[in-house]
C-alpha cells in the first residue's frame, strides 16, 4: 500500500473537511492512502454529525471571524483554535485495518502517541468514569477510553472515525495550548465556567516536562506519521484540489449541511 504525507496546511474549516472526503475517494479509486496535518485558519467550530446547530452563537462567530462547519464524524461541537490546536487525518483502505472500531483507533493512534512521547508528554488513553459536563461540546462529554487521550487526567486529544465502503477516515484535534474561555464563547449559554473547562481539558505545552513549541511538535508529529505509515512526502493532485473546492462550496460551507445536516451532494 502506497502512503503519502501531506505536511501541515492552513485551511479553513469547510475546506479541511472537504479534503478528508476527497482523500477517501482517492483511496476508493485505488490511489494512495494519506496522512496529513492541517491548521484551522481561521479558528473554526466543527459540529459533530448529529450536533444541533442551535448550540452555536452564530452572531459571535460571525463577528469574531470564526468558521463553522460540520464533520462527518460523530461527537459534539469543537472549537478549533488556530494557535493552539494541531489537527491530523489518516485516510486509508478500510480493508487494511481492524473492523473492530476500538482496535482500529488503537492502531491509528500509534503515531500520535509516539509524537507526544517525543516531546516529553506522558499521554495515554482515558480511563472510563469521568462524567459529562455538557453534552453538546465534544471536550466536555464523558471521557471515552476508546479514543480520548489524556495527560495528568486532563483531555489533550479527541479523535473520531467514519467509514465508507472502501475507506476509513480518522481525524483528531490535539491541544497544544488551551484557552478555556475561547473554547466556550462560540456557544450559546454554556453551563460550564472556564475554570471547570480547564479542569477537564489541558494543553500539552502546560506540562513542565514538555520542551517544544508548536512548530517543533508539528514536526515531531509529521515525522512519526511518516515513519508509522512508511509514507513519502506528497501533495494533492490538481484533480483533488478541484474536487475539494467543489465539496467545500456545495457541502461543507453550505447552510443545508452545516445548519440542517442535509447533504446537498447526495
Amino acid at each position: 500500500m502506497d502512503w503519502r504525507l501531506i505536511t501541515e496546511e492552513r485551511l479553513g474549516g469547510p475546506l479541511a473537511m472537504a479534503f478528508d472526503e476527497t482523500a477517501a475517494e482517492t483511496v476508493a479509486s485505488g490511489g494512495p492512502a494519506t496522512v496529513r496535518l492541517y491548521r484551522w485558519t481561521p479558528s473554526t467550530v466543527s459540529l459533530g454529525y448529529g450536533t444541533d446547530a442551535a448550540v452555536v452563537d452564530w452572531e459571535h462567530c460571525s463577528d469574531a471571524g470564526i468558521d463553522v462547519t460540520r464533520r462527518q464524524t460523530g461527537g459534539g461541537a469543537i472549537y478549533h483554535d488556530e494557535a493552539g490546536d494541531v489537527a491530523y487525518s489518516i485516510i486509508a483502505p478500510r480493508s487494511a485495518f481492524p473492523g473492530d472500531v476500538t482496535e482500529c483507533y488503537r492502531r491509528l493512534l500509534e503515531p500520535v502517541l509516539a509524537a507526544f512521547e517525543t516531546v516529553g508528554a506522558d499521554v495515554g488513553f482515558a480511563d472510563a468514569g469521568a462524567p459529562a459536563l455538557w453534552q453538546p461540546l465534544c471536550y466536555l462529554r464523558a471521557l471515552d477510553p476508546a479514543h480520548d487521550l489524556v495527560c495528568d487526567g486532563r483531555k489533550v486529544a479527541g479523535n473520531a472515525q467514519y467509514r465508507t465502503r472502501e475507506a476509513v477516515v480518522q481525524h483528531g484535534s490535539l491541544t497544544f495550548e488551551s484557552d478555556p474561555e475561547a473554547h466556550l464563547v462560540p456557544f450559546v449559554d454554556p453551563p460550564v465556567a472556564p475554570e471547570a473547562f480547564a479542569d477537564r481539558v489541558g494543553g500539552v505545552s502546560e506540562r513542565p516536562a514538555v520542551d517544544a513549541d508548536r512548530a517543533a511538535f508539528v514536526d515531531r508529529l509529521e515525522t512519526e506519521l511518516a515513519r508509522w505509515a512508511d509514507a513519502d512526502p506528497g501533495t494533492w493532485t490538481d484533480a483533488e484540489r478541484d474536487r475539494a473546492a467543489d465539496l467545500c462550496e456545495r457541502k461543507y460551507d453550505d447552510d443545508r449541511w452545516v445548519r440542517e445536516r442535509t447533504d446537498p451532494t447526495s
